[in-house]
């Protein structure tokens, strides 16, 4: 098979001197002849952290949207104009929803706080979009898949109960069942490529082990959503990433400090931080 290339071109933080940190999530897979981004990041700093590493985005070929929050659809205005030509953009149907979140404010009262993309479809298939909306998984190559909706199969992983949709009858729960992720199949097992993991972690590495029917998930990269996760929560995943016999766990984003500590302490050297500048050969 051939090598695998990840780039983390958008995070929370930075890790190299002149790179943006910033939130929100944009990684770009390289494998073989395929450049696939995953997530676009909230505003700009995938562009400006592109130009600070010297990277080409000009061979990107496909965009992956992990869901239809802002802080992974925000760059596309940006990385299109810049790209000035047809790219295809695979989603589930679900990202074009009016997405909120409820903010609890001083003396007990709430606000809905729209976090969803902040464009519409139209102008950015003005600037070449090509939207391919399923929720099935979706082959981008020979080895590189989108899992699709994320069943929730574990007892301890759920969706925030602060996230709604907009609908005409009021704001209803969101679900995220738009919330997916990249598999990719190499020699030494999969490779899991996580936006948000809304929908759970161990949910979506169960997952992609029923997809592929390969049961050695090799590394999990990205958002893992433990940032509000209890400590019961953050055991079971513990123990379900030895179980899998995980050997990479690179976390960003949405995992949070407290989660990614306990994480580092339990995994040592297979931990690290992947934050914006990191590159990551397999």
């Amino acid at each position: 098979m051939d090598s695998l290339r990840l780039t983390t071109l958008c995070e929370n933080t930075a890790g190299i001197i002149g790179f943006t940190g910033e939130w929100g999530l944009s990684i770009l897979v390289e494998y073989g002849n395929d450049a696939v981004l995953l997530d676009a990041g909230f505003s700009d700093s995938l562009l400006r952290n592109t130009l600070a590493g010297g990277f080409n985005l000009n061979k990107i070929n496909k965009i992956v949207l992990s869901h239809g929050h802002c802080d992974h659809t925000g760059g596309l205005r940006l990385l299109l104009q810049m790209l000035r030509k047809r790219v295809e953009i695979y989603a589930h149907p679900g990202i074009w929803e009016k997405k909120y979140i409820r903010v609890n404010l001083p003396g007990g009262s709430s606000l809905h706080r729209f976090i969803g993309i902040p464009f519409c479809r139209e102008e950015l298939e003005g600037l070449g979009a090509s939207f391919v909306l399923s929720k099935e998984p979706v082959w981008l190559a020979e080895n590189m898949v989108t899992t699709g909706e994320v069943p929730l199969a574990t007892r301890f992983e759920g969706v925030d109960n602060n996230m709604f949709v907009k609908t005409d009858g009021g704001f209803l729960p969101d679900a995220l069942a738009d919330d997916q992720g990249i598999i990719v199949k190499t020699e030494k097992g999969l490779v899991l490529l996580l936006g948000c993991a809304h929908r759970g972690l161990v949910n979506t590495m169960l997952h992609a082990r029923n997809l592929t029917g390969i049961d050695k998930i090799y590394a999990v990269i990205g958002g893992t959503h433990l940032i509000s996760a209890k400590n019961d929560q953050i055991s079971e995943t513990i123990a379900a990433l030895k179980e899998f016999g995980v050997e990479k766990i690179g976390v960003s984003h949405c995992t949070g400090l407290a989660a990614a500590a306990v994480l580092a302490r339990e995994f040592g050297d297979r931990f690290f931080f992947n934050n914006a500048g990191t590159v990551v050969e397999l």
